[in-house]
């Protein structure tokens, strides 16, 4: 699991701007969601195309969150990444001039919606009732990519708790995203994942400074806890 650093001026910072460390403490369960990016085999899988190792390590705090809020009354949700037609054709730059025709081949094949890449980690403590969520772009949030935001809004969801892998890409897209669409956001420092710590702890960094909460799944846990004792 990464060794999440935050340097102290970057805390400081952060509470000069708004007064306090985390300010979406207070948002009920109900209210909320665990927003869970990509856990799935073609990240996770040993010698898959784009394995990251971090990502099997943080499943026992990905389901332990999850089980908490699930049992606290919030949402669940599981976001797959897939390719099709769509996302050849409106995300096009991606496909065509960040990867060499070999690499997209072997993603195109491997995140079919069918194919073993593109399905769940079966370590993933998923239950009736939690919603599982198909994207194209990196964004779950980014219009054409997901229906995510309409289902959230639905269940009147008014913040996300954001998990999965790979922190510094979908992670953070779905994250900053979400904020912008006025979710209350909070990055889970160690349910998240990267090819390094130095990736990582970056991207925790430029969140909280800019765009949200950071908080430890334990910590979430704890508030969670609180909240049923009140």
């Amino acid at each position: 699991m990464h060794k999440v650093v935050i340097p102290e001026k970057v805390v400081a910072r952060v509470i000069k701007r708004q007064g306090r460390w985390n300010v979406h403490d207070d948002v009920p369960a109900q209210e909320t969601a665990f927003v869970v990016v990509d856990m799935q085999n073609y990240f996770m899988a040993p010698g898959q195309q784009v394995e990251i190792p971090a990502a099997r390590a943080i499943v026992p705090n990905v389901n332990r969150l999850a089980g908490a809020l699930r049992d606290a009354g919030g949402l669940v949700v599981w976001i797959r990444t897939v390719s099709n037609e769509d996302s050849f054709r409106n995300w096009s730059h991606f496909h065509d001039v960040l990867n060499t025709p070999e690499r997209r081949a072997r993603r195109a094949a491997a995140m079919a919606e069918t194919a073993f890449g593109s399905q769940l980690w079966p370590e993933l403590d998923v239950r009736p009732g939690d919603l599982i969520v198909r994207k194209t772009r990196y964004s779950a949030f980014i219009q054409g990519s997901s229906p995510l935001e309409v289902e959230l809004r639905q269940r009147g969801i008014k913040a996300v708790w954001i998990g999965g892998t790979s922190t510094n890409t979908c992670c953070e897209s779905t994250a900053r995203d979400a904020m912008l669409l006025d979710f209350r956001t909070t990055m889970v420092s160690d349910a998240n994942a990267d090819h390094n710590d130095e990736e990582h702890n970056a991207t925790l960094i430029n969140f909280c400074i800019n765009f949200g909460d950071v908080a430890a799944t334990d910590e979430l846990i704890g508030r969670l806890a609180k909240a049923g004792r009140n």
